[in-house]
């Protein structure tokens, strides 16, 4: 008998790869809702959402083991146990988007630092941002983070409104009549524009809440925006129609395409924002729009989701629709090709709480992990109104053209409405779930104490039960004493360097934390 004692070869790289193989085989696919919830109740997996707020994404570290926020606004005092913001402020370029804030947390000693501190060997850590770009790419890359979203290149060529028309004709979507063209002056306009009438709409192909939307009848009207059209080398020229706004989220996956409820759009009222088409909040419940428009609505949504698979596109997106008052059509308004400022209604309604949240499916597809799941039978149980509950949001903005040194701003968590038009801070929370009266809300804080108001900014977001808007898409009573409420807790002072803090505020006008 031979006494030479047993020896392990190395595996050779082919036997290695087939060992992979076999052990990834070996994980069962997960078997509809109630596999894909425990997945993710168990996830070892650091994930982070990583922004200027953790609004978008509220409640999602409730459905996610190890689910981190990264933010650069602390919302919460340092209340909430799931989120992480930076406590120095390191030097920096004035922020001009929220890329820019991405790409100074992901720089930022302490955000390296925690990043390092919960890693896991043999996990590869996943990335969520509301914006990113290719500098935010490679700075995730250098941290071993990987993106759960398609390249910044796809997300930028398709955010384009002149790209996003294009796509929808692909997917025999409708948009409202347009033409795609550049303007040099009010005549060419004109010309190009024949066929739309006299009363117009121009999107340039970025932007967002109205920044960027020109309504334009006459000449005078269009060298109010001139400078902005005519710099673009293809804007979009739509015919004004009378319409209502609205919204539907959606995610694009391995399986086809989950669509969420539709929604009504908060658009332009001047309590909550100073721009015409800028949007300011939202309300979901079951009798949104009529369900021929509702079944419209998702029928477009589909077909659009199963246009961006082709594209190369996968995960979470959303779209805007507009309804014609007059004749009830119904039209693609904007794509916007990630988790939005409407997510939070979205992933907190009942049909969600019920199954799973629609970013759970939209983080699934960059998980490893093979699962299946009828898409058709989802789509029909989210669709059917019994399984819809009443909510809205107002997003409140600083409207006067001032510049204002905040001096005291409101807690975000549980507030009260008192009958004298007051509110009351009750307790804090950390989403809108434990929001159990029709008086009370859930308010996020954006603007800090310390912080400046000035024409635009985001101040917070406020949710509560129940509608805010009446049949006729006028705000109602209830909306107008909540918004009071919140101006009246904030209080200001005129800055004391002016000059020094108009040249800051000119710089971050322009962008959102939503």
């Amino acid at each position: 008998m031979s006494t030479k004692k047993a020896t392990t070869k190395p595996l050779k790289k082919s036997t290695k790869s087939a060992v992979k193989k076999i052990a990834k085989s070996a994980i069962k696919p997960l078997k509809g809702i109630s596999d894909i919830r425990r997945f993710f109740f168990r996830n070892e997996n650091p994930i982070y959402f990583i922004s200027a707020t953790n609004f978008n994404l509220l409640g999602a570290d409730e459905w996610i083991k190890g689910f981190k926020f990264i933010t650069y606004i602390e919302c919460f005092d340092g209340l909430h146990s799931n989120v992480f913001s930076p406590k120095e402020e390191r030097p920096h370029e004035e922020f001009q988007s929220i890329e820019d804030i991405n790409n100074y947390l992901l720089q930022h000693p302490e955000v390296v630092d925690f990043i390092k501190k919960h890693k896991k060997k043999g996990y590869k850590d996943k990335a969520l941002f509301l914006m990113f770009d290719e500098k935010t790419e490679a700075l995730a890359k250098k941290l071993g983070l990987e993106l759960c979203f398609p390249s910044a290149k796809l997300r930028t060529f398709m955010d384009n409104k002149v790209n996003t028309n294009r796509i929808a004709e692909k997917a025999g979507v409708p948009c409202v009549p347009y033409v795609l063209s550049n303007v040099k002056d009010y005549k060419h306009l004109c010309m190009v524009s024949k066929k739309l009438g006299k009363e117009l709409v121009i999107q340039t192909p970025f932007g967002d809440s109205g920044h960027t939307t020109f309504f334009i009848s006459n000449e005078k009207e269009f060298k109010k925006y001139e400078e902005e059209i005519i710099k673009e080398k293809e804007v979009k020229i739509m015919k004004r129609i009378n319409c209502r706004g609205s919204a539907i989220e959606a995610c694009v996956t391995r399986h086809g395409t989950v669509v969420a409820p539709l929604m009504t759009e908060l658009v332009g009222f001047k309590e909550l924002t100073p721009y015409k088409g800028g949007w300011c909040g939202n309300e979901i419940f079951p009798e949104a729009f009529t369900p021929e428009i509702r079944e419209k609505a998702r029928e477009y949504t589909q077909l659009f989701g199963d246009q961006l698979r082709k594209e190369g596109y996968k995960g979470y997106f959303e779209l805007d629709f507009l309804i014609d008052q007059d004749d009830n059509n119904i039209y693609l308004g904007e794509l916007n090709p990630r988790i939005t400022g409407a997510s939070s209604i979205t992933n907190h309604a009942v049909f969600a709480l019920a199954d799973v949240p629609l970013f759970i499916f939209h983080i699934l597809e960059w998980m490893d992990q093979d699962y299946e799941l009828d898409i058709k039978e989802l789509n029909n149980r989210w669709a059917n109104p019994d399984n819809i509950d009443t909510w809205s949001q107002l997003v409140v903005k600083h409207t006067k053209d001032t510049i204002e040194y905040v001096t005291e701003a409101p807690r975000s968590g549980i507030w009260r409405l008192q009958d004298d038009g007051t509110m009351l801070f009750d307790r804090m929370d950390t989403h809108r779930r434990y929001v159990e009266l029709d008086e009370e809300a859930f308010f996020l804080r954006i603007t800090r104490k310390g912080d400046y108001l000035y024409e635009g900014a985001d101040m917070g977001i406020l949710v509560m039960r129940g509608r805010l808007m009446t049949d006729n898409f006028e705000l109602t009573k209830r909306a107008k004493n909540w918004i009071n409420a919140i101006h009246a807790q904030y209080k200001s002072i005129p800055p004391t360097q002016p000059q020094q803090i108009e040249e800051k505020v000119a710089q971050a006008e322009g962008f959102k934390f939503l």
